[in-house]
């Protein structure tokens, strides 16, 4: 089965959240809060399995702009100054289905 390619990136500053739709029919969204406490940097994630780095405080952040990085992934600026981190398809995919989890 090929991977779900998304169809639609809708950021909403009212409801400070992604608004993302894959073609194979599945929504998410995706709360800035999480985008930017998950981000797949270095600065978050670390460089080894042991040093992620919890980020705290990002309540209210908000993305200020976003990026195409080739046909893989989107590179999202946040208006707290961090903007290295690239969020793939694939991640935003799994962001959005452990967010829709209960």
């Amino acid at each position: 089965m090929a991977r779900p390619w998304p169809e639609q990136l809708r950021f909403s500053k009212a409801d400070k959240a992604l608004h993302v739709r894959f073609d194979d029919g599945n929504a998410f969204s995706i709360p800035f809060q999480t985008l930017r406490t998950e981000s797949p940097s270095a600065e978050v994630q670390g460089h080894g399995p042991d040093q992620k780095v919890t980020v705290t405080g990002k309540e209210n952040v908000q993305i200020s702009a976003a990026e195409p990085v080739g046909r893989y992934a989107v590179r999202l600026v946040f208006d707290d100054g961090h903007d290295s981190g690239l969020f793939t398809w694939d991640y935003l995919y799994a962001l959005g289905e452990a967010e829709a989890r209960p």
